[in-house]
């Protein structure tokens, strides 16, 4: 004859069970809690260097516009292409540089980690347009995580 085995919880299973769905809860409510505050503080982080970059790119805008009004100046006062370049050359931005030999002025702006690189061309007298972008170029410094 087989005997049949009757197998009970009592009620310290019942607790016991409940304590690890508790403390499971627990550790899982801890990790979310962790993983929210490492996004925020990457959103933040992300925010600083979008805004970074867009604080150049103003910069680079408000220095074309400087020239712009400087080529306008000269464009009024010369007759000739020639004159109008030397001109040019005579009356550029402060920090913006133009080749004796092209019709390229060039800059950069920095604020420490990033470096925007920026160049015009500046266009013949006459035209609609008095210059064109050639280079607008930013690049940064980051740190070797690796070593």
């Amino acid at each position: 004859m087989r005997r049949k085995m009757n197998v009970s919880f009592g009620p310290g299973a019942a607790s016991l069970i409940l304590i690890i769905v508790i403390l499971s809860m627990g550790v899982l409510g801890m990790l979310a809690l962790m993983n929210a505050r490492n996004d925020a503080k990457l959103s933040d982080r992300s925010i600083e260097v979008v805004a970074a970059g867009f604080a150049l790119n103003d910069k680079a805008e408000r220095g074309v516009a400087e020239l712009d009004a400087a080529l306008a100046r000269c464009a009024a006062s010369t007759f000739s292409d020639e004159a109008y370049l030397a001109a040019v050359r005579g009356n550029l931005p402060d920090g913006m540089l133009m080749g004796q030999e092209d019709r390229i002025v060039s800059w950069e702006l920095s604020d420490g980690l990033r470096t925007l690189s920026c160049a015009v061309e500046v266009l013949p007298l006459g035209d609609k347009d008095r210059l064109r972008w050639r280079e607008h170029r930013l690049t940064a410094v980051t740190e070797d995580i690796w070593n």
